[in-house]
């Protein structure tokens, strides 16, 4: 997967150069199958984001949309045209979108990223996500994996997602489109995180930033270590309860994260599970589940996060256990069956 992305990310930089459509740099791989586990190992989607970065005569301004959930942090992400009238620019044979009429850029230069990918001056998830799928069509024949596999577009709005065949293997991948913010490893993405998201709005993420406390653990783990194993095993568990993979996920990097990595050996696989269900159990009962990324000042130091992620009061996972005596209630009951 990796392979093949890293020849897409080359094919786009050749066929965009000129373009003012996004640049995108190398695919970031993100999720279970990139952390080392997965719930469901019959049917692994690999999932990864790919940065957006302006193209000439643009920027990209992020705005917090305030009207979102509390508990959720949407954003939109505003282009804005910049002048490109210094003697660099004019080099490169560039006319200016601000100051060169428009008569002119229409008869001689490509449309700006605001009249192909933007709706009411904002990036489109839909729009970007469509002309992902055309660039990824009509680069494939140039792929040395073109000659070998089989390429096969599958439905979806808001992402670009493949699979790939050759008669024996076959593997799902599912493109993701995200800008970063500042130098960090937070992205707002175009995954939704609710049933409808407006075509403007793209959710923050924090999967790169999780990946990269996967990597650190990876670094200290001793080589019969089974934490990975333990969030495998847990996950697998409760598929059928109300209990969500990314809630045990959640509780395995907050414990990776107190315990010593040397504690998690083989000899000691049936007390991280006792730990596991322990602190599930803690967490239904007082209704409350932090937020790995979000307020979390423990963090390694190679992650790197927004003052504001940082400095956010913790999001609360089971708010809605919270809110729900009904929801605590099946919670416990759910917990006590599993």
């Amino acid at each position: 997967t990796t392979e093949l992305m890293d020849n897409y990310i080359a094919c786009f930089a050749h066929v965009l150069s000129d373009s003012f459509y996004p640049v995108l740099p190398r695919a970031i791989g993100v999720g279970s199958a990139f952390e080392g586990w997965s719930p469901r190992e019959q049917d692994v989607v690999y999932r990864v984001l790919i940065p957006m970065t302006p193209p000439r005569g643009h920027s990209f301004h992020l705005e917090l949309d305030s009207a979102g959930q509390r508990h959720v942090r949407n954003f939109r992400v505003r282009v804005q045209l910049e002048c490109t009238c210094s003697r660099e620019q004019q080099a490169d044979k560039m006319l200016c979108f601000l100051h060169h009429p428009e008569e002119e850029l229409r008869s001689n230069q490509d449309p700006s990223l605001l009249d192909t990918l933007c709706t009411d001056s904002y990036l489109d998830v839909h729009k970007t996500a469509r002309w992902l799928y055309q660039v990824v069509r009509a680069v494939w024949p140039a792929l040395p994996q073109s000659h070998s596999w089989h390429l096969k577009l599958l439905p979806s709005t808001r992402s670009c997602q493949i699979q790939v065949t050759n008669g024996t293997e076959s593997f799902r991948i599912e493109m993701l489109l995200g800008v970063q913010r500042d130098d960090s490893h937070i992205f707002v993405s175009s995954q939704p995180r609710e049933a409808y998201t407006p075509s403007t709005t793209w959710p923050e993420t924090y999967a790169v930033a999780e990946t990269e406390f996967f990597k650190h653990i990876a670094r200290q783990a001793p080589p019969d270590s089974l934490h990975l194993k333990c969030l495998q095993f847990f996950t697998r568990l409760q598929l059928g309860f109300g209990f969500s993979t990314y809630t045990t996920k959640t509780i395995v990097m907050h414990l990776l994260n107190v315990e010593p990595v040397s504690s998690w050996r083989r000899r000691d696989l049936l007390l991280r599970l006792v730990d596991i269900s322990e602190s599930l159990r803690l967490c239904v009962q007082a209704k409350r589940l932090n937020h790995f990324v979000v307020g979390n000042w423990r963090l390694p130091e190679d992650i790197t996060l927004p003052r504001d992620v940082q400095m956010d009061k913790r999001n609360n996972l089971f708010h809605h256990l919270a809110q729900q005596s009904t929801a605590h209630t099946q919670a416990i009951g759910e917990y006590q069956v599993l």
